[in-house]
């Protein structure tokens, strides 16, 4: 079949066609795409109008010899063939260009200028070339007519070729990498892993993070200052999980993934791209999509939710998605900088609290303090507040607009924000919960033998009494 089709191909249609840069070059490729002798009008067409380019060529070599100026030949999609000239004012009679010349531009010493001659022949070309069009895509689709029945050959071989040069990437870069293979199971634990992409691009290796999401910990609230690793890590995630499924090697020192089913990625807009009202409506769509199409075995990836709109409504939006999604038994990542939604893990077990650390730098010479990034995730939520004013601070803002700013946002803290404190009793149904998930997770995967599952379950039990908080005594055992 390729032999079919190579030969009908070859038969019909020059060796040496191809895209070329250059809208003059371009049009003498189409032109001349067809091999001669396959349509007797097409020969006369293109003989036609090489006539007339030669005729316009000549016509400007004898101008330029009449008026002793040295003019060449140019061309331009929107004008066609023109004459361009490179002369000072001054070499030119009376300082201005012949009158049969118009249409006249001036750039720095060069100009662009036609004639009433040369518009009629760029019209004739014009008309010859509409010929020339027409009677090759003619002959053109008669030729995909006849290749068509053999033409999916094609599209399995463009498979064949796009696979392979996929696993050899693939293998590539697990050879030349510290990439390590996933194993399957229940869970999705990654340790030390980092962003493949940005592996490559960086001067350095990137900052490495662990990961761990199981059915008893499926929520993960993100949090952290802006420019700290959020969005590029939720994308790592998302890269990891697709490298795995299709049986790649993974960026990590180990790794486990429960196949998922779906993946919902909404990375967060650039509100310098869209306007709040955009952005706000763009995000709605996403998430109504990913909610009525989610379920136990989606990946779920959510990075600041409620951005477009005002923080009462996005904290209300977000912490009401929140509550539906952790219904389900998907593994959910949710950024965001809405510090109200890390609270919802006093109600709902299966809810962890990551934050990426910052350090605080005070530069000696400016007085200043300035924060510097870690890019590494740990347990909690972020302690960082304020962190545009903080920003402010750094920039050129004059320190009373800083000042107010300051106060105004401390009286407002002080009438919205109420901190919720994890009762000891909620303390202990979360311990409860945690180890119940443990206890089936290791009855449904456990290799151990016995003395090495007597020393697990150990600490397990040591573990859920350091998060469980001793009841109260009232004289009675």
């Amino acid at each position: 079949r390729f032999g079919i089709i190579l030969e009908k191909i070859t038969t019909v249609i020059n060796d040496d066609t191809r895209y070329t840069k250059g809208c003059l070059s371009m049009r003498t490729q189409k032109c001349y795409a067809v091999k001669p002798n396959i349509n007797e009008f097409l020969d006369i067409a293109r003989k036609t109008y090489t006539e007339i380019v030669d005729d316009i060529a000549g016509m400007i070599t004898q101008l330029a010899e009449k008026y002793n100026l040295p003019m060449k030949t140019s061309f331009s999609s929107a004008r066609g063939f023109f004459i361009q000239m490179n002369a000072d004012c001054s070499a030119l009679p009376s300082g201005q260009l012949p009158s049969e010349f118009t249409k006249i531009t001036k750039m720095k010493n060069t100009y662009s200028f036609t004639s009433a001659d040369l518009i009629k022949m760029n019209e004739r070309c014009q008309e010859s070339l509409r010929e020339i069009y027409h009677m090759t895509y003619l002959i053109v689709c008669k030729l995909l007519n006849e290749i068509y029945e053999h033409i999916h050959c094609l599209y399995k071989l463009s498979d064949v070729v796009s696979m392979l040069d996929m696993l050899l990437s693939f293998a590539h870069a697990c050879t030349v990498s510290d990439y390590v293979r996933p194993e399957f199971t229940d869970t999705l634990a990654i340790k030390q892993g980092w962003h493949p992409i940005l592996e490559k691009i960086a001067m350095e290796k990137p900052v490495s993070n662990n990961t761990y999401l199981t059915e008893g910990s499926n929520f993960l609230i993100i949090t952290g200052p802006n420019m700290s690793g959020k969005s590029t890590y939720l994308k790592q995630i998302a890269l990891c999980q697709i490298m795995a499924q299709i049986g790649s090697y993974v960026p990590a020192e180990y790794c486990s993934f429960r196949i998922a089913e779906q993946i919902f990625t909404r990375i967060g807009m650039d509100d310098d791209i869209e306007t709040n009202a955009s952005t706000f409506m763009k995000e709605m769509k996403e998430v109504t999509y990913i909610i009525q199409n989610a379920n136990d075995k989606s990946l779920i990836i959510i990075d600041e939710l409620g951005r477009g709109t005002s923080a009462e409504e996005g904290i209300g939006i977000c912490y009401a998605a929140c509550e539906y999604l952790l219904n389900l038994k998907a593994f959910t990542l949710f950024a965001t900088h809405f510090l109200e939604l890390c609270h919802i893990d006093a109600l709902y077990p299966n809810v962890e609290n990551y934050h990426f650390e910052v350090q605080h730098v005070r530069s000696s010479a400016v007085k200043k303090e300035k924060i510097a990034y870690t890019y590494t995730l740990s347990k909690g939520y972020t302690e960082e507040k304020n962190y545009g004013l903080k920003a402010a601070e750094v920039s050129s803002l004059p320190p009373s607009i800083i000042l107010d700013a300051k106060e105004i946002t401390n009286r407002i803290a002080k009438q919205i924000l109420h901190r919720q404190i994890s009762t000891p009793e909620m303390m202990r149904h979360r311990a409860v919960y945690h180890l119940a998930m443990r206890l089936v997770q290791t009855a449904r995967n456990s290799r151990l033998d016995s003395d090495s599952l007597r020393i697990y379950l150990k600490g397990l039990k040591k573990k859920y009494k350091a998060s469980s908080p001793a009841p109260e005594r009232n004289g009675e055992q």
